[in-house]
């Protein structure tokens, strides 16, 4: 990789199993800094990241040797254990397989990076317009 040049960045979007709203207050918290740092430890950077009550969406910046189904699951299963092992009272022999769903949603970020990022950013802001507009119904 020392010769080679690259941009690879991903929008991913993942949720916890069945849709639970589960991420607030201190778990949010926690998830942010465990995503960062699991990206990290798979030679990614997390350049931009919101966590809803119900999903997370991430932009991954991640060097072309890695596939990005193994760096999703690395990080879908590694933070499933921190969670269960921070929030859920077990401490050992704990897999975390019942927090994240299996699916998840990835698509290319090209050259139009910043129209993605400022989406992920303002996802909540778009969510509360929308919901406002279905009560106008």
């Amino acid at each position: 990789m020392s010769h080679t040049r690259w941009d690879c960045k991903y929008h991913i979007v993942f949720i916890p199993k069945q849709r639970k709203k589960v991420i607030y207050g201190a778990l949010r918290k926690h998830l942010g800094e465990i995503f960062r740092e699991l990206a990290k430890q798979q030679e990614c950077q997390a350049v931009e990241g919101h966590l809803m009550i119900d999903y997370v969406h991430i932009c991954l910046s991640m060097p072309p040797k890695h596939s990005i189904s193994n760096v999703v699951g690395f990080i879908k299963g590694k933070s499933a254990i921190s969670i269960t092992r921070q929030f859920g009272g077990r401490q050992r022999n704990f897999t975390g397989e019942v927090f994240w769903a299996r699916r998840y949603f990835v698509s290319t970020v090209g050259l139009d990076e910043e129209m993605v990022r400022a989406y992920i950013r303002n996802q909540e802001k778009e969510d509360d317009r929308y919901d406002q507009m279905k009560l106008g119904l």
